[in-house]
């Protein structure tokens, strides 16, 4: 006995993007800015789909507080 389920396809309908609050205290530049780029691209929902807006706004406080490391503030 076999049964058909059809795929769940994702519709831009669908879709209600979320706010996210990030505070850049202590954090470091290059951990901090591939973490917000996941948010903005939707790659954390498990409706994660390429074709579509899927990410949610990012709001960043405090981000004069963010670590710098190495060399980057001297260049």
């Amino acid at each position: 006995m076999t049964t058909n389920t059809k795929p769940y396809r994702v519709r831009a309908s669908h879709l209600r993007p979320a706010w996210r609050v990030v505070d850049a205290t202590g954090r470091i530049l290059g951990r901090l800015a591939s973490e917000i780029a996941i948010l903005l691209q939707g790659k954390h929902k498990a409706v994660y789909t390429s074709n579509l807006l899927t990410g949610d706004f990012v709001v960043v406080t405090n981000a004069s507080k963010v670590r710098v490391t190495g060399n980057k503030m001297q260049q």
